[in-house]
């Protein structure tokens, strides 16, 4: 591209972070002119934030320094607006309620001329098709690879690599912390522990009900829906079964059986329907669902013309999600400079 590319990034957690170091290690020529947060504060500057500073303010503070030049007072909306970005990335917490107010966010970008990159999955699982036409009236770029399995190509798998086909369905398993502690019981312990141990290590929150009642998973069946198979659904609309009912004595006798419990999302399409399930499954150990270990994940998608695909993320780390937001901006710049040309 024949200038600077400007972004304003909503939300600066672990993800947010570990993406704007990997802008300083690949040098990309972009400048983030707004980063706003919830807790952190926000800051604005039209020359572009010292990224290496705010990112040490915020590991040796928690936030942003009262000191930094760059600090502001205003509503996210108000900074999307004055960041006069060309692109908004939006990383803010998911809604699993409503998708709010990332939508809004979304929508204000949209009207402010700026493309779009979302990690937030609630967008994609409750709006995605208004959005999606919203960004096309525009002229838009919308991008939303990191929403479901981190970096892992799903949805450019189908856009970029699958020409001519359709997908007619998918199946898989999305929620790590679900997948985690599964296998912790199989190791013989108690839900209660596994459930403990998942936040030992930080995969599960102090209320697990997201991950373990399934609506995690409900809110990636919904996004994969509406996005490959041209659906309509959000999370309510999802047939939702988590794992808090499976028993230490159930795993018992899954192993006994040559089966394992896994957390499944299913989205297919039923004559004008588009169903969206997820429920737990006892998966005999031939099966590859078996094999997914951890905090893996592991999704299939059968088409018309090249039947089923599947694709595993193994075990991954921040760095996984970073790269997604990454590859969805490199993904922007060059279609950016394909259409120039």
């Amino acid at each position: 591209m024949d200038k600077t590319l400007k972004l304003c990034i909503l939300g600066f957690g672990n993800s947010g972070q570990e993406f704007c170091r990997l802008l300083l290690n690949k040098n990309l020529d972009v400048k983030i002119t707004a980063i706003a947060t919830k807790s952190k504060g926000n800051l604005l500057c039209d020359q572009g934030i010292n990224i290496k500073a705010a990112l040490d303010e915020v590991e040796a503070k928690g936030r942003f320094s009262n000191d930094n030049p760059n600090l502001v007072h205003l509503s996210t909306i108000d900074m999307i607006i004055k960041s006069h970005a060309d692109v908004m990335i939006e990383l803010s917490t998911l809604s699993i309620w409503d998708g709010q107010p990332a939508i809004s966010h979304i929508e204000t970008a949209f009207s402010n001329n700026m493309d779009v990159i979302t990690a937030n999955k609630g967008p994609i699982a409750w709006d995605f098709k208004r959005l999606k036409t919203m960004a096309e009236e525009k002229n838009r770029k919308f991008l939303y690879e990191t929403t479901v399995m981190d970096g892992t190509p799903i949805f450019n798998l189908v856009k970029y690599t699958l020409p001519g086909c359709k997908v007619e369905s998918f199946k898989g398993i999305l929620n790590s912390t679900a997948n985690f502690i599964l296998e912790e019981m199989e190791k013989g312990n108690e839900y209660e522990d596994a459930v403990k141990e998942a936040q030992r290590r930080g995969f599960a929150e102090a209320d697990p009900s997201m991950d373990v009642d399934g609506w995690d998973a409900a809110a990636k069946t919904s996004a994969l829906a509406n996005v490959l198979l041209n659906g309509d659904l959000n999370p309510l609309k999802v047939d939702r079964i988590g794992i808090k009912n499976i028993s230490k004595e159930d795993i018992i006798a899954a192993e006994k059986a040559g089966e394992k419990f896994k957390l499944i999302c299913e989205g297919y399409r039923s004559g004008d329907k588009i169903i969206g399930k997820v429920y737990p499954k006892l998966v005999p150990n031939t099966d590859m669902l078996s094999t997914i270990d951890a905090t893996s994940s592991i999704l299939c998608v059968t088409t018309d013309l090249m039947g089923e695909i599947c694709i595993v993320e193994k075990n991954p780390e921040i760095q996984q999600t970073a790269y997604g937001i990454y590859s969805d901006l490199l993904n922007l710049i060059n279609e950016s400079a394909d259409r120039v040309k």
